[in-house]
């Protein structure tokens, strides 16, 4: 009995020894496996590229989507008010060009500020103050008691306008690399919307309320849209270069649990950049041929995009056009005898052709989209201005008023194309660190095209059709080498997060 006994405690004492033995090589497998673990790290890009497509993007899209249908309606109010401006105070064609060119003035002026702004404290901040601002000062042009003030308000709806702009940073920064071909594109449709409600507000209000009343209606949409803004969050990638971590992984992990998705396994770690929002990246020897290239390649895009608009509104507004088909609306010319004639509003018919000029801008998408992914983005901007230069000159052309229409869609179709391929590329070439002011300043530069065309299309046409549309065709031209020469395609890469 005594034996048994002393057996089974020799027996404990042993096991007792083969545990203490393996237990802390158990441990120290465990605790290995568990550093691994933390060890692993992934950043911003690989979250969002896991993350994918999904519910947060379609909310995104719609929101940001819906400031490019305002930003729209601000812009493209300045081609419907201007027979009307021009009635009420007795404008020369250099006063009313001047309009639009002080709303692009306020939008050069501010585009930088807003760009630097955005890389040093944030997206978001930047998109609603220049939204709540654009929308305050464009109900105040609806009062304005005269020309002076008039111009005055609307250059400052212009600097609110290149704060807005910045959204398109905003939802690049968000979109994984294989699909921002197919969605950025997609803008334009609520680009379009915006210049159709603004042309359809035109035709309906402007005739029995007159324009003070269609601008008033037009701030609509820009309240309601500032309630929406809550939804979005601050880009993900500013919150990294910031040094923000942990409002990073907090908007990552909203987006993949709206998106019924997971984010990368590890910890984000990705350091700080110190220099954000400085010009000094932009032109150094990296990006400098970029930048410089690229601001001359926004100047002449916008140029050609406001010359497309305001000059198919003055051709039709003074019956300048070359139409072998003139009804008798068309057939009263803007000089007659006794000198220029003043007042002379768009007639349904008008309204009609910009509306079916604006459908343009959409109808290619499906063409945008396959250059974009089979040539990448220099060759389509390439193609897009020369194609550009050729329906510019045809315009010249004597021809029938459907002819006539179907030229102005296609190129609203070409210029609205290029515009977005710009934009595009743009968000695509910079890193994080200055993407937006590499935006801001791209913005800055499109406003001196956007200043010059006025005086283009709506001064100079009135002499001479032919002469008016020859500058647009040879910069689009000059524009379409300079775009051949950019030194970086960025089809199918990832947004860079630093130079």
């Amino acid at each position: 009995m005594g034996d048994g006994i002393k057996t089974q405690l020799v027996s404990a004492i042993h096991l007792q020894e083969v545990e203490l033995q393996e237990t802390p090589a158990d441990k120290q497998q465990g605790s290995k496996k568990n550093n691994n673990e933390a060890d692993e790290t992934f950043t911003v890009e690989d979250a969002v590229e896991t993350i994918g497509f999904g519910r947060f993007h379609v909310l995104l899209f719609v929101i940001m989507g819906s400031s490019n249908i305002v930003e729209a309606m601000e812009i493209m109010l300045l081609a419907v008010v201007s027979p009307e401006i021009r009635c009420e105070w007795r404008l020369d064609d250099w006063q009313v060009a001047l309009v639009s060119t002080m709303v692009f003035l306020g939008f050069m002026v501010c585009g930088v500020l807003a760009g630097y702004i955005a890389d040093r404290y944030g997206r978001w901040k930047v998109v609603f103050g220049g939204f709540v601002w654009s929308a305050y000062f464009s109900l105040l042009t609806s009062f304005a008691p005269s020309y002076g003030w008039f111009i005055f308000l609307r250059s400052m709806v212009g600097c609110g306008v290149a704060g807005v702009s910045q959204g398109f940073v905003l939802k690049a920064e968000f979109i994984p690399a294989r699909y921002r071909a197919f969605l950025l594109p997609l803008a334009s449709i609520f680009w379009m919307i915006g210049s159709m409600l603004i042309i359809i507000l035109g035709m309906l209000v402007v005739p029995t309320l007159g324009w003070r009343w269609m601008i008033r209606l037009s701030v609509t949409p820009s309240v309601l849209l500032i309630f929406l803004f809550k939804f979005i969050p601050e880009s993900a990638r500013y919150n990294v270069s910031a040094g923000n971590i942990q409002a990073a992984v907090e908007t990552l992990q909203n987006i993949a649990k709206m998106n019924r998705a997971s984010l990368p396994p590890g910890r984000l770690l990705e350091p700080a950049v110190n220099e954000r929002g400085s010009w000094r990246i932009l032109l150094g020897s990296s990006f400098r041929r970029t930048s410089l290239l690229l601001w001359f390649s926004w100047m002449v895009a916008s140029f050609a995009y406001y010359g497309s608009v305001l000059g198919s509104s003055e051709l039709l507004e003074k019956n300048l056009l070359c139409v072998t088909d003139a009804d008798r609306e068309h057939q009263v010319k803007h000089r007659h005898e006794d000198g220029l004639c003043y007042c002379i509003p768009f007639a349904q018919s008008d309204y009609q052709t910009l509306l079916i000029s604006c459908l343009g801008e959409v109808a290619l998408i499906p063409l945008n989209i396959c250059l974009l992914n089979v040539v990448g983005r220099k060759m389509s901007m390439t193609v897009l201005q020369l194609v550009a230069a050729v329906l510019f000159m045809m315009l010249n052309i004597c021809t029938t008023m459907f002819f006539f229409t179907a030229l102005l869609f296609l190129l609203r179709s070409v210029v609205s194309m290029n515009f977005n391929v710009v934009y595009i590329y743009t968000a695509e070439v910079y890193p994080t660190s200055v993407r937006s002011l590499g935006m801001g300043f791209c913005t800055s530069f499109s406003r001196i095209g956007g200043m010059i065309a006025p005086f283009i299309a709506q001064v100079l046409m009135s002499q001479s059709v032919i002469l008016a549309l020859s500058p647009f065709a040879v910069a689009a031209v000059v524009c379409s080498l300079g775009n051949f020469l950019l030194p970086i395609e960025t089809k199918g890469r990832a947004l860079l997060q630093s130079s």
